[in-house]
């Protein structure tokens, strides 16, 4: 039972990359690799200034600013340079590697014997959890957050800029300051996703952001499956799918590793698990035509 208690509590974690990654691809169309640079970041701060005994309301606010400018330099280099949203992700996720590394100063950081988050309140004495309430508060804080956002005219002109572009331009709105803000906004939720990791998994390592989108768009396609299949157009319940998702995706691979799938294939089956969630809907489009 605690292993699936585990994925359930990194399927919450992992909760904030999978918003960011709906707020960059489905709001605004836009396929941002930065995400495995921000999402490291993220880590990488936290563990700095937990190594430095820093306060955890000053660790979150930095974080949430690092994985912002991370965002919004693909934003602009994007919008101000016109280079191919992908090519401006790619060069900054490539960037952030050397930034993570002159950051930490190691490739790994040990945080077990450390105060973290899921130690500032003890609310259960078992402490999967004490965690599992800790970050489903603070998850729900988030989706609230964001869904408040969405619903206010700025939202609404943030959507609107990844419906249809020409027509939000033609009624005054810079859309390529909302396309920046809107990635600032996606990659500082996914570092926020690398300050909670980090904390629950007790460190910090260089190369934990490797592949870390396929677990955000993985969580993200879960959710848009859920929402076309229920026909939901409520951007809270939107939201609360693509948690929902998040946490699919982590259990599926639990389920994995519990029957008995080599650990060694795991990106593996997650790949093909993706891919399976990718196809089927077109499969069944097709069979319906």
């Amino acid at each position: 039972m605690d292993f699936y208690l585990t994925a359930l509590l990194q399927g919450l974690c992992f909760s904030a990359l999978a918003l960011g990654i709906f707020i960059s691809m489905k709001i605004f169309n836009i396929p941002d690799i930065t995400t495995d640079g921000s999402y490291t970041l993220g880590g990488v701060v936290t563990a700095v200034m937990i190594t430095h005994h820093q306060p955890a309301y000053i660790i979150l606010p930095a974080v949430i600013v690092a994985g912002g400018l991370a965002g919004a330099l693909t934003g602009i280099i994007h919008t101000k340079l016109k280079i191919n949203a992908l090519l401006a992700g790619i060069l900054v996720m490539t960037a952030m590697y050397s930034v993570n590394l002159s950051i930490m100063g190691t490739s790994n950081l040990p945080l077990n014997s450390l105060p973290s988050l899921f130690s500032l309140l003890q609310i259960s004495a078992d402490a999967n959890h004490n965690a599992f309430f800790i970050v489903a508060t603070f998850v729900l804080v988030i989706v609230v957050l964001i869904s408040y956002l969405l619903k206010t005219d700025f939202g609404i002109a943030m959507r609107a800029t990844g419906n249809s572009e020409s027509m939000i331009r033609a009624l005054g709105v810079n859309t390529d300051r909302m396309k920046i803000t809107g990635l600032a906004l996606a990659n500082a939720l996914t570092a926020v996703s690398g300050y909670l990791i980090s904390q629950y998994q007790g460190f910090t390592d260089i190369s934990m952001g490797i592949g870390i989108v396929i677990i955000g768009l993985g969580s993200v396609i879960i959710a848009e499956t859920l929402i076309n299949w229920f026909k939901i157009t409520s951007v809270w319940l939107s939201l609360g799918l693509v948690l929902t998702g998040a946490i699919i995706f982590q259990l599926v691979l639990a389920l994995t590793l519990d029957v008995g799938v080599d650990a060694n294939l795991l990106k593996l089956v997650t790949a093909a698990f993706v891919l399976i969630i990718v196809s089927l809907p077109r499969l069944k489009f097709g069979r319906t035509r």
